[in-house]
């Protein structure tokens, strides 16, 4: 067994996101992020960062839109007659809301304007357009088991599955 990140294996890692020296998300040794390495759990930039890495290592390193959420597209950006949202009047600018088109695919969008008439939803990724700088210390990793590669995603994260699917 390869001691270094490769495809299949299972990671855990602690980092700190920052956009624009802003912390936009954190996780920890107490509450690690698990991936699949390989399976496109995790933005691609980081990904192809952490390959080859060991437990232990501690990196920083700083991605384009291109190598993270990718660039932001205008064109993701529609206006919605407000009678045509669902509880229109509950929506407040900054929200994150599904929509469901005509051939039912749900897709999250985030309202960015509220008019009298109109609703403005913003299709694209928070961080579209954005540079990241993850610093991202690599705390376990394994072997992954063969059902995990089938499903593409590790096992630790089926429980989060199952409590979901408990609530509802």
């Amino acid at each position: 067994m390869s001691d270094t990140i490769s495809d299949g294996k299972v990671v855990s890692l602690a980092y700190v996101l920052t956009v624009d020296g802003q912390e936009v998300s954190r996780t920890d040794s107490d509450d690690p992020l698990e991936y699949l390495h390989g399976a496109q759990n995790i933005i691609p930039g980081l990904e192809a960062a952490l390959t080859g890495k060991k437990v232990g290592d501690k990196i920083d390193v700083t991605l384009n839109p291109s190598d993270a959420y990718g660039d932001y597209d205008e064109e993701e950006v529609e206006e919605i007659d407000r009678d045509e949202m669902p509880e229109a009047e509950a929506l407040e600018e900054g929200m994150l809301v599904e929509v469901e088109d005509e051939d039912g695919y749900t897709y999250v969008a985030t309202v960015t304007q509220i008019t009298t008439d109109t609703v403005t939803l913003d299709f694209n990724p928070p961080l579209a357009g954005k540079t990241l700088t993850y610093n991202v210390e690599v705390l376990d990793m394994r072997e992954a088991n063969e059902e995990e590669l089938d499903h593409g995603h590790p096992h630790s994260l089926d429980h989060e599955f199952d409590e979901y699917e408990d609530e509802n």
